[in-house]
């Protein structure tokens, strides 16, 4: 995954933490859903086993933000009620860069791509992206994230699956079927507020509190 705004409550500065603690950088994961024969399926993959940050488990599309998000051209801007929820600990640049991000990710880990290709190139759909909440790795981790979980319905995006080989065993599961192999236990809790979310009628998604998972995936207001 998943990254700069540190976020551990408590401490001598605005994230609580010392100098020699990792700040995070930020990131975006992207919850891809369609409706299936046994309820919600979402696309996920087990990251590889060589991998530095949270090896072997199943995750979301995603990773950290890149410089050349802040500059790709988009087809659309991000949806009122996105935007503002980014821009709740972002600012409007970094705000859309998230999104950005989300979406190139998406297309190098799975081929798909959230609004048109041009060669290597996709220029993102943002007004598909939906935000659904996001989770600080604790302090004293030497890698960590500020990733936002955001999601889109799969017939917002086109093209086969055929990911980079940084996720392997892509496919779409159920909640149950991805809980048959491992996921890390942020991952169980962000797929959890995820289907909340999911049962959520439009009006209450727009309204609903922003939630944060903090230190050892805290569920807590996103103050």
């Amino acid at each position: 995954m998943t990254d700069a705004l540190a976020d551990n409550p408590g401490g001598a500065d605005a994230e609580g933490q010392s100098r020699r603690t990792v700040r995070p950088r930020d990131a975006a994961s992207l919850i891809i859903w369609r409706d299936g024969p046994a309820g919600p399926e979402v696309l996920m993959g087990k990251r590889h086993a060589r991998h530095r940050f949270m090896p072997d488990v199943m995750v979301f599309p995603g990773g950290r933000v890149d410089p050349d998000d802040h500059r790709q051209p988009t087809v659309s801007e991000l949806g009122t009620a996105t935007r503002r929820m980014l821009e709740h600990r972002a600012t409007p640049g970094r705000a859309r860069a998230i999104g950005i991000a989300a979406v190139r990710e998406l297309f190098e880990e799975t081929g798909l791509v959230l609004g048109r290709r041009e060669g290597d190139a996709v220029f993102a759909d943002l007004g598909a992206l939906h935000y659904v909440c996001r989770a600080v790795t604790p302090g004293g981790r030497p890698i960590r994230f500020n990733a936002r979980f955001l999601a889109a319905p799969a017939e917002t995006v086109h093209g086969d699956i055929a990911g980079s080989g940084e996720l392997e065993r892509l496919d779409w599961y159920t909640p149950e079927a991805a809980h048959r192999h491992h996921v890390a236990d942020i991952t169980s809790k962000v797929l959890l507020e995820f289907l909340d979310w999911l049962a959520m009628t439009p009006q209450k998604r727009a309204s609903r509190p922003l939630i944060v998972f903090r230190g050892m995936d805290n569920r807590q207001p996103d103050r």
